[in-house]
């Protein structure tokens, strides 16, 4: 590993290992999220997130807890044909992120804000033929916020996220050469509580 990229990554995972502990403090909500969404700006279909017409849904659960102030969250979310439609071709990315979060308590109108590091894993394939097939799986990260709206035991929520890859990294001398990519995606989720 080069000595930037552990830099970047050493004071990641400590920070979500202590929100993680903070998550589980008393008071702690645990909850499942499924939610479906569609993405829009950078790499995705759609150039900004209003006045598109092409809109690929994505859909997703998050599993998670939130105590008073903090929370963590483990996010999946798919998007097929993330890439557009067209003869022969087949596109899809799969997003895995833990995800960090603050979420403070105010009510039953609960705003948030989060930031998490996962996997965004491209795959793209050119069908009958299969001339061309790529996956690439890039380690990436995500940020965003929204809001929750909830009562004991049902809510809804609703957030903007913006994700990237981080691109090239050098790790042991050898250079792993992926390609930046970055998309947000807008969602709307229902939120089981226990």
């Amino acid at each position: 590993m080069t000595a930037n990229f552990r830099v970047r990554l050493v004071p990641c995972v400590l920070a979500f290992l202590l929100l993680a502990g903070w998550a589980g403090t008393a008071h702690a909500q645990g909850y499942i999220s499924p939610l479906i969404g569609f993405n829009f700006g950078g790499d995705a279909n759609c150039p900004q997130i209003t006045n598109c017409q092409d809109k690929r849904l994505n859909y997703g659960v998050g599993l998670g807890r939130m105590g008073n102030v903090l929370g963590f969250e483990e996010e999946f979310a798919y998007a097929k044909d993330f890439f557009g439609t067209a003869p022969n071709l087949n596109s899809s990315v799969l997003t895995v992120m833990s995800n960090g979060m603050f979420v403070p308590n105010v009510g039953p109108i609960r705003p948030y804000a989060l930031f998490g590091l996962g996997l965004i894993r491209t795959h793209v394939d050119f069908t009958p033929t299969s001339l061309l097939t790529t996956d690439n799986t890039n380690f990436g990260w995500n940020i965003g916020g929204g809001v929750i709206v909830r009562g004991k035991h049902l809510g809804v929520r609703g957030d903007i996220r913006y994700f990237h890859t981080f691109g090239d990294q050098t790790i042991a001398g050898f250079t792993l050469s992926d390609s930046a990519m970055n998309f947000g995606r807008a969602s709307i989720a229902l939120m089981l509580l226990f």
